[in-house]
């Protein structure tokens, strides 16, 4: 092997390290624009999680003002029953002094 033929394998070699070198800058550029992407969505995620905290607490607080009056709802619904109950029976015994 001359010493022009053993130039030229080298000088090969090296542009194809020099080839592979760019695409691995390129690739780590990549992964870091990617980095700054991922980044951006979590904080994206955080601030929507935040606000589902937010309003599951709402809807939280409504639920137990809607179950209160809900209950109360009830029980006024077995006062009048209770009433009118009572009221039937006063009816019945009016016929059935006639």
């Amino acid at each position: 092997m001359t010493n022009e033929e053993f130039q030229k394998i080298v000088l090969g070699e090296l542009r194809k390290l020099n080839e592979k070198v760019g695409n691995l800058e390129q690739g780590q550029m990549k992964l870091e624009q990617g980095q700054v992407k991922l980044e951006q969505g979590q904080e994206e995620i955080r601030k929507d999680l935040k606000a589902v905290i937010e309003q599951t607490a709402d809807l939280t607080e409504f639920r137990e003002e809607i179950n209160t009056k809900v209950d109360k709802i009830i029980e006024e619904l077995n006062t009048i029953e209770i009433v009118t109950s009572k009221n039937w029976n006063d009816i019945a015994k009016l016929k059935s002094i006639k």
